[in-house]
């Protein structure tokens, strides 16, 4: 009962430096490379239902693989989820704090999302970070500067069907 109290203290001390072994940058599973490569490929080609199943099962594989999650939000993005991709964006920005591509993208999807004041603190952050010459912050900026995408139609937009049917 007396050994209690300096045994957790000892199994903490193991537990955390044995998970600081972990932490450092590590080469992704062949697999899941491989997936998420033919990932790419078929959103490249619009197959983004294809793409995400391949994302997902590079996810499966290795979920400790970061460039996954920006994949899907990518494809979440191209399904106009920006909800969605912002989550992706920060589960990855979770894994890896300083990963300017997440960053990017979730900036991105805020503007498209009508976040714009949430994406320049995003463009901020990439600016202090890699400056203003990164291909990072010149995509955000760019996407800042087109602004969110307009989410209502007007009447005269929509054509109404001329064959109306009685059942």
């Amino acid at each position: 009962m007396r050994y209690t109290p300096a045994a957790a203290a000892l199994s903490l001390l193991f537990a955390v430096t044995a998970s600081v072994g972990y932490a450092g940058d590590r080469e992704p599973d062949p697999r899941a490379a491989q997936l998420l490569s033919q990932g790419q490929t078929l959103l490249d080609h619009g197959e983004i239902e294809k793409a995400i199943d391949s994302f997902e099962a590079a996810l499966a594989v290795d979920p400790a693989y970061t460039k996954v999650y920006i994949e899907l939000g990518d494809a979440a993005r191209k399904q106009d989820l920006q909800g969605k991709a912002i989550h992706y964006y920060r589960a990855a920005m979770a894994r890896a704090p300083g990963d300017l591509a997440a960053i990017a993208g979730e900036g991105e999807a805020l503007v498209e999302k009508g976040a714009v004041e949430k994406a320049k603190r995003n463009l901020a952050q990439l600016e202090s970070m890699c400056g203003t010459g990164c291909a990072q912050t010149e995509q955000l900026a760019a996407a800042i500067e087109r602004g969110p995408k307009p989410s209502v139609m007007t009447a005269e937009a929509v054509d109404p069907d001329s064959d109306v049917v009685k059942n």
